[in-house]
């Protein structure tokens, strides 16, 4: 008798194991390959059962209603931050989705983020693999600028691949997102299954969480330049090139000069403000000078943009 109450209790630890197991779990993944992350993303609510019986249905073809909304959710991508004047609709975007389906909301994010997106695209079409892939890897890009390594994957069907989605395939590939099979096939005009897009989205995932993008490079402000030239001698003249940036950390020079003809083209850079310093917000003249024989007439040239403040001399006398 006084085992029955031990016996109760283990009873019950196993029935509450079991219901947990089962509450997320779904019953026909466990022999498929992504089963664990099938059961992951079941896990975190990203995704959900076909029918009363909640299967998963992993070898299900998966149409743009179901793919969109699934890469919407899973990258949590929102337009929360955006004030817009007039509500956006999903037709805006797509003129054969419907505005008030349980997908529209995914469509209307989809389309404000541009995930290449067919226009003519219908919420019942059926996604291929390289379609996927594509609004996958352009979801993935929403997040920051990765750096990916500069190899190509040799793909033995890459002449049935439409260009314009090839290189978000090999991004994947590279990535170790997605995979090609034993013979080294991608079948990008196949339906993708159920089962390979929620691999492949917790994937990509997994890649953005613990991925650190890449910090742009500031780009430098296009500035209106002046030239003034003056005589130095009879040979020689001064050139002189001013302008007006907003503060003190910016400035310009002189990257280069080119003779064509009875012209010389002076190439002037942009130099960028140090970051780690900090500079009064207050518009600022600058200049720079360099002397040309004066049997040329000077020319500008806009030239790319220099580094920092910080940089040496570009070789050129400059005052």
């Amino acid at each position: 008798m006084k085992k029955k109450p031990f016996f109760l209790l283990m009873m019950a630890v196993i029935m509450l194991l079991t219901i947990s197991q089962s509450a997320f779990a779904f019953n026909d993944v466990r022999n498929d390959p992504n089963a664990q992350k099938i059961t992951e993303l079941q896990k975190q609510g990203i995704l959900k059962g076909q029918g009363k019986d909640g299967v998963f249905n992993p070898k299900g073809k998966l149409t743009y209603a179901e793919g969109i909304s699934l890469i919407v959710k899973g990258l949590d991508l929102n337009i929360d931050h955006v004030r817009f004047i007039k509500a956006p609709l999903a037709s805006d975007y797509f003129p054969n989705v419907p505005n008030k389906e349980w997908y529209s909301q995914a469509f209307i994010i989809a389309g404000f983020y541009d995930l290449g997106i067919d226009k003519s695209v219908k919420p019942t079409d059926v996604m291929t693999r390289e379609q996927y892939a594509h609004h996958l890897f352009k979801a993935i890009l929403t997040k920051g600028d990765y750096a990916f390594t500069e190899i190509y994957m040799v793909v033995k069907d890459q002449a049935d691949i439409t260009e314009a989605y090839s290189d978000s395939i090999q991004k994947l590939l590279i990535t170790d997102i997605a995979e090609l099979d034993k013979s080294g096939k991608f079948f990008p005009k196949k339906s993708v299954t159920r089962s390979d897009a929620a691999g492949w989205l917790y994937g990509a995932i997994e890649f953005v969480k613990n991925t650190t993008p890449v910090t742009p490079e500031p780009e430098a402000p296009s500035f209106d330049l002046k030239l003034d030239v003056a005589a130095v001698n009879k040979d020689v003249n001064k050139v002189t090139i001013s302008t007006q940036v907003p503060h003190p950390g910016y400035g310009i020079r002189i990257a280069g000069i080119s003779f064509e003809g009875d012209q010389a083209f002076i190439q002037v850079e942009t130099v960028l403000p140090n970051p780690d310093q900090m500079y009064p917000q207050v518009i600022t003249d600058v200049q720079v000078s360099t002397y040309v024989d004066a049997a040329y007439k000077p020319v500008l040239e806009a030239s790319a943009n220099a580094e920092t403040a910080s940089s040496g001399s570009t070789g050129f006398p400059i005052e």
